[in-house]
C-alpha cells in the first residue's frame, strides 16, 4: 500500500501496531534515517531497543543468510511488547527473500521495516510492499521540507524562541538547500542557542549556516530557461566565485536543454517525456522542467541547443574571447530566446 506524503507525516507518527512491514526508500539517506528512527520509536518506545526488541539486519548479511530476517520476525524477547525487524539498505536482490518473510507473516511477529536508497517505479521492493494489504510504502524525495517538518525539527533542536525574521529567514533556507544540510544546520542552531534565553535571529542563522548564500548550476539554469536576463549576470558572479569554469557551465547548460529536448519532444506531452528521463528527476525540478518544456517547445529548444553546442566548440578550441563572456554571451541569448 502506497501512502501519499500527507498519509506518510501521520503515519511516521502513528504507525499501524498490526501492520506486517513498512518500505522507508530515498535519494538522502539522512531523512530515511530520521523517518526510519521515528516510526520504530513509535511502533516499540524509547526502551525497545534496549529491551531487546529491535533486531537490525544489514543488508549485506542477509544475502549471505536469507534465514536472518525470518529468524527475527519469529524470535521473542526476554521483554514484553511489539518487536521490530529492520533490514538497512536493501536493494531489488533481496525482493524474494523478504517477500518471503512477508508471506509467512503471522499477527504477533514482529514488524518488518525496509530502508532503502532511491527506488524506480519498476522496483521489485516497491512493487511487493505497495501490493500488500498489509504493508506500506513511503517515498521520501529531496523536496523542501514542509513546514510542519521545520516546526518538528525546530522544537526537537529545543528552539521554541524564534523572532519573526528568523523565522522568514528558517523558511528560505529550507528552500535553497539540500534537506539534509538544513537539518544538520537546525541541529547546530540548536547547539549554538543553549542557554541562551534571546530569541533566534537572523544573525545567528547567518552565524551557523555561512554557505546558504551560495548558488547552484541549478539556479542559474533556471533564471536562464526563465528567461530572466537581468539576473544571469550576478548569478555568474557567485558560480565563478564557488569556482566554476565556463566549459563546466556549458556542458551542464547543455545537459539541461537537451533533456528539455527529448521532454518537449515526446509523443505523449512533457508529462510523459518527464517519465522517461534517466536518472529520473523528482519533486519541484520534475515540474520545473515540464513546465519549461512546455513554454519552449521542440523548435526552440533544437536551437537552444545548437547555439550551446557552438558555444562549447569555441571554448574548447584557442580564441581571442575570454571564456567567461563567451559563455555569458550564450546565456543571455539562450533567456532572451525563452522571452519571444
Amino acid at each position: 500500500m502506497k501512502l501519499s506524503a500527507r498519509e506518510a507525516a501521520s503515519y511516521f507518527a502513528k504507525p499501524d501496531p498490526n501492520g506486517t512491514g513498512l518500505l522507508i526508500y530515498g535519494e538522502d539517506t539522512m531523512r530515511v534515517a530520521t523517518r526510519r528512527a521515528e516510526v520504530i520509536g513509535a511502533l516499540i518506545g524509547p526502551q525497545g531497543e534496549a529491551e531487546m526488541r529491535l533486531t537490525r539486519i544489514p543488508a549485506s548479511d542477509l544475502r549471505k543468510d536469507n534465514a536472518l530476517l525470518n529468524d527475527a520476525m519469529l524470535g521473542q524477547s526476554f521483554f514484553p511488547g511489539p518487536r521490530v525487524a529492520l533490514v538497512e539498505d536493501a536493494t531489488d536482490g533481496l525482493a524474494e527473500v523478504i517477500g518471503n518473510a512477508l508471506a509467512d507473516w503471522r499477527s504477533g511477529d514482529a514488524q518488518i521495516i525496509v530502508t532503502a536508497s532511491g527506488l524506480t517505479a519498476k522496483s521489485a521492493l516497491r512493487k511487493l510492499f505497495e501490493g500488500h494489504n498489509k504493508a506500506h510504502t513511503i517515498g521520501l524525495y529531496d523536496d523542501p521540507p514542509s513546514q510542519s517538518e521545520v516546526d518538528a525539527m525546530l522544537t526537537s533542536a529545543g528552539l521554541t524562541r524564534i523572532s519573526r525574521d528568523a523565522q522568514a529567514a528558517l523558511s528560505a533556507l529550507s528552500r535553497s538547500i539540500d534537506p539534509g544540510d538544513f537539518r544538520q544546520t537546525v541541529e547546530k542552531l540548536g547547539l549554538y542557542k543553549l542557554g541562551d534565553p534571546t530569541e533566534l535571529s537572523p544573525g545567528d542563522i547567518a552565524a551557523i549556516a555561512p554557505g546558504a548564500g551560495e548558488v547552484s548550476l541549478d539556479d542559474l539554469l533556471g533564471i536562464v530557461s526563465d528567461g530572466r536576463t537581468a539576473e544571469i549576470a550576478s548569478v555568474l558572479r557567485r558560480l565563478y566565485a564557488q569556482g566554476t569554469q565556463p566549459v563546466g557551465l556549458c556542458i551542464g547548460a547543455l545537459r539541461h536543454f537537451r533533456a528539455l529536448h527529448g521532454v518537449a519532444s515526446d509523443p505523449g506531452g512533457p508529462s510523459a517525456g518527464i517519465g522517461r528521463l534517466r536518472p529520473p528527476v523528482y519533486g519541484p525540478r520534475r515540474d520545473a522542467m515540464i513546465r519549461q518544456a512546455g513554454q519552449w517547445g521542440r523548435e526552440k529548444l533544437e536551437r537552444a541547443v545548437t547555439l550551446l553546442l557552438d558555444t562549447d566548440l569555441q571554448l574548447r578550441n584557442s580564441t581571442r574571447a575570454p571564456n567567461q563572456a563567451l559563455a555569458e554571451r550564450a546565456l543571455i541569448r539562450l533567456a532572451m530566446m525563452a522571452r519571444r
